[in-house]
C-alpha cells in the first residue's frame, strides 16, 4: 500500500554529546548507526516480501483478504497507527518494542502488498525491485557522502510530498489517466529526493544521539528508509510493471 501522507522522520531525544569512549572515534561511530540502520531496514523487506509470499501460497488466506474490504482497510489502519506510533512516541518506547513494531509494520505491509503480485507479472516486479534497489543505494550513497546542506531540499521534497497527496486525492475522485501519469513521475521524483534527504538526516541525528537511543534511531532511521523504498518502488512499478 502506498503510506504518502507519512510524517518526516523526527528527531529523538538526544544527549549534548556522542558517545565519547575512546576506543571509538565520532566517524566510526556513526558508521555503525548507519549500519544498523540499513541491517534492520534490509530485515524490514524482508519480512514484507516473506508474508507476500506466504500469503500468496495460501489460497484461502488470499481470497479472504481480496473479498473482504473491511479486513484491508483494517490493516491498513494498522499500518497507519503503527507508523505513527514509531513516529511520535519513539522516545516514550523502549528499543526492543520499537523494533518489535517496526518488524509488525513490515508484515502488515507485506499483507496489504499481495495484490500486486495478481496484478503484475513476477518478472516485471522482479526488475522494477532491482530497478528500485539501484536508485535508492545511489541516493543514500549521495546523502551520506555529500557535503551540500541538503535542508532546504528536503523542506521543498517533504512540500512536494504535500502536494502530491492532494493530487492523489483529487484524483481518485476525477480518475484522469493524464494526471495519473503526472502523479507517477512526481512520486518517483519526490521519492529519489527524499531518499537521499532521509539519509543524510539520519546521519546527522547519529551524530547527535548518545549510544544509549542508538538502537531508537537505527530502527526510526530504517522506518523511513524503509517508506521511501517501498513507495519509490510502487511508483516504478506503475512504468516498468507488466500487467497479467
Amino acid at each position: 500500500m502506498n503510506y504518502n501522507n507519512l510524517p518526516p522522520l523526527p528527531q529523538p531525544q538526544a544527549t549534548q554529546a556522542a558517545p565519547q569512549q575512546s576506543e571509538w572515534s565520532l566517524t566510526a561511530y556513526m558508521t555503525q548507526v548507519m549500519r544498523k540502520v540499513y541491517v534492520k531496514m534490509f530485515l524490514g523487506l524482508l519480512v514484507t516480501a516473506i508474508t507476500s509470499w506466504l500469503v500468496l501460497s495460501s489460497q484461502s488466506l488470499l481470497l479472504t483478504l481480496i473479498q473482504s474490504r473491511g479486513l484491508l482497510i483494517g490493516l491498513c489502519v494498522g499500518e497507519l497507527a503503527l507508523v505513527f506510533t514509531l513516529s511520535m512516541a519513539i522516545n516514550k518506547l523502549s528499543s526492543p518494542v520499537a523494533t518489535l513494531l517496526f518488524y509488525l509494520y513490515a508484515v502488515l505491509n507485506g499483507v496489504t502488498l499481495t495484490p500486486i503480485f495478481l496484478v503484475y507479472t513476477m518478472s516485471s516486479i522482479a526488475l522494477t525491485f532491482f530497478v528500485t534497489a539501484g536508485v535508492f543505494l545511489a541516493m543514500s550513497i549521495y546523502g551520506y557522502t555529500t557535503k551540500s546542506d541538503l535542508t532546504k531540499f528536503g523542506t521543498f521534497m517533504v512540500m512536494a510530498l504535500i502536494g502530491l497527496i492532494v493530487c492523489t486525492i483529487i484524483n481518485i475522485f476525477w480518475a484522469n489517466s493524464v494526471m495519473d501519469w503526472i502523479i507517477s513521475f512526481a512520486g518517483v521524483a519526490i521519492f529519489i529526493g527524499l531518499t537521499a534527504w532521509d539519509t543524510q538526516k539520519i546521519k546527522q541525528m547519529a551524530q547527535e544521539t548518545d549510544e544509549a537511543n542508538a538502537g531508537k534511531l537505527a530502527t526510526l532511521g530504517a522506518l523511513s528508509l524503509y517508506l521511501d523504498f517501498i513507495n519509490l518502488f510502487l511508483y516504478l512499478l506503475r512504468f516498468l510493471g507488466n500487467r497479467e
